[in-house]
Order: structure tokens, then sequence, then C-alpha cells
């Protein structure tokens, strides 16, 4: 908030200004005490009880959960600030990694198992990492909520258990890679969000082609050569398989099985790009729904307006060539047509 926020307002990131309901007792109720998008049934119901037309509770409700989605500039700040965590996480454990033997060799991740000294530097690493997922745990409840929130929580629950379980079981050489495997593509979605949001389009494209090829590669082909395979085959040939065994690897397949998952969207999404030449927005987001009805309504009434205006215009050339009143023998409809009596 110290940082970025000021500097989105000077990068040019704009709020929306949205509607605020007018302030109804039992429609707030309602809205906090049981469902935030009531049905058909339950509208009509409401608005018997405030003595309103339906559709005015049904564009108060759009009004209200508008207000609980985060604004653009909170969507910035919080693409910032994990964007600057995943870069110091991901050159960290470049740092911590580039000079062990099991980064260039897999099968030395098991050589001494399971007697293998805890450096420093790895616990440091693997510090930064659990205290980074059990914050987004705490902070969850107030980040910005996206579509595939309960896949968001199965996500952090996973890997929260593979960074413990890791340790406790000394897989420490295993859990390394598992991380900076992570933190390689995360670094290039979070900018292209930033960008996204200063609507700065080409830059946020190729970003987002990056960021794709980045994730596909790391997510499907080196995640599960470098980690699955390893954990599954070179690891019985060390020792036989225990508990430990099977938990880990279930933990691992679970979050393979979420790789494949966003690796549908963000494909949907890159085919999209190739098919219009311009990124969609973000499947994952919510969109506002009272800006959509909104503009539909106002285009309607301007459909009305310019009838009802090319009626009256008519009906007065008629009246000034025959030099009578002609609306005795005719009545306006709602539509701005005429129909004889």
């Amino acid at each position: 908030r110290a940082i970025a926020l000021p500097l989105s307002s000077k990068l040019g990131v704009r709020d929306k200004l949205r509607p605020k309901p007018q302030p109804n007792p039992v429609l707030e109720t309602f809205y906090s005490m049981h469902c935030k998008n009531p049905k058909e049934g339950e509208l009509m119901s409401l608005a018997k009880k405030c003595d309103l037309p339906v559709r005015k509770v049904e564009r108060w409700f759009q009004r209200r959960r508008n207000t609980d989605r985060p604004s653009l500039s909170k969507k910035f700040c919080e693409a910032c600030w994990r964007f600057t965590f995943y870069v110091i996480s991901f050159f960290t454990g470049l740092a911590v990694l580039y000079d062990k033997p099991w980064l260039w060799d897999h099968r030395e991740c098991w050589t001494g198992y399971p007697q293998q000294p805890l450096q420093p530097s790895l616990f440091w690493y693997y510090l930064l990492e659990l205290s980074f997922y059990w914050s987004l745990v705490f902070t969850l409840p107030f980040d910005v909520k996206r579509k595939d929130f309960k896949e968001q929580i199965v996500h952090h629950a996973a890997t929260i258990f593979l960074i413990s379980f890791s340790y406790c079981a000394n897989y420490i050489r295993i859990g390394t890679l598992v991380m900076v495997i992570h933190d390689a593509s995360d670094c290039f979605l979070e900018p292209t969000k930033i960008f996204n949001y200063m609507k700065w389009k080409k830059t946020c494209d190729s970003l987002f082609m990056i960021f794709s090829a980045v994730f596909l590669i790391s997510r499907l082909i080196i995640f599960p050569y470098t980690v699955l395979y390893n954990t599954y085959y070179y690891s019985m040939e060390i020792f036989q398989p225990f508990f430990g065994y099977y938990f880990m690897n279930a933990l691992l397949i679970t979050l393979q099985l979420l790789h494949v998952f966003w690796s549908c969207l963000i494909i949907r999404m890159v085919y999209k790009f190739l098919l219009q030449g311009t990124m969609e927005k973000d499947m994952r987001s919510d969109t506002e729904e009272s800006d959509r009805d909104e503009e539909r309504e106002k285009i309607v009434e301007k459909e009305k307006n310019g009838i009802t205006r090319f009626s009256n215009v008519t009906s007065s050339n008629y009246i000034q060539r025959n030099g009578s009143e002609p609306l005795n023998n005719r009545a306006h409809l709602t539509n701005g047509h005429v129909k004889e009596r």
C-alpha cells in the first residue's frame, strides 16, 4: 500500500466509479445473512417487503456485489507484492542451488539418503517459501477472489503439506527442485497482470505468451520428468517404499492435477489470442454485472428515444403539410409506433 498504491496512480491505473446501492436494511440483512445472489422467487418476495419493483431489487443486489469486488488499484497492489516475492524467491533458489549436484544430476537427490546434512542456505530457503504460503492462507479472505478460489485453497494446502513433510522426512533436495520450478513461471504471471491493469496491451500480450510457454514447459514437461519420475523410480533404486514415499507422491500428483487444470485454461486463452490477435480478460476473474446491464439498458433507452423522436418529427411534418391535427384519429403506443383507432 505504501509503494504500489501511489505507483498505480502515476502509471495511470484508475478505479471505475461504481454506483453504490441505496441504504436498505431489509435487503442488506438478506445479503449478509442469507444469500448474495437471490433467485427469482426470493427477489419477488423481497420486492413485496420493500415495496419496490423487482428490477430495482435485482439491481440493488448487483451493485452490492460489485462493492465487495476488489478495485483495480487493489489488484495492482497485490500483483506488485507477489511479483516482488516471486522474483526474490526464484533468484534466491537459483543462488542456493546453482552449485548443488542434484540440480544437474537428479539421481544425486538420493545419494546418502536419509542421512543428508541440512545446509543453512537450504534451511532459510525453505523458511522463506513456507512463510509465504502460510501468509497466503491467512490473507485468503482479504485477497482478490477469483473463479478458481477452491483450486487455490487445495494448491496452498498441498504446497504447505509438501514443504513441511519434505522437511520432516529430509526430502530437502526434491523440495528445493519443486519450489524453484514453480517460481519460474510465476515471475512472468504477475507482471502480465500489472501491464494488463495499466492498459499496455502489446506488452501484456507479449508477456502472456512468454508466461504461457514457461508455464506449460515447466509444469507439464520439466516437473513430471525432474520431480515425479525422480520420486517414483530413482528413489526405488536406493531404498524400498515406506509411508513417506506414498504420501509424498500423492501430494505431488495432486499438484500435477492442478497444473493440468490451469494449463487447460491457459491453452484456451492462447487459442483465442491466436484467433483474435489480442488477449482476452483473465478467465479466473469475475466481471462486474451492473456495468453490462446498465450499458444494455442505456442502449435500449437510446433506441426508444430515437424512435420517439422520429415519430414526433414525422407527426409535426404531417401537421405542417395538411394543416390539421391528426392525433384525434391516432394513438401513440409505448414503443413509439402509431396505430389507427
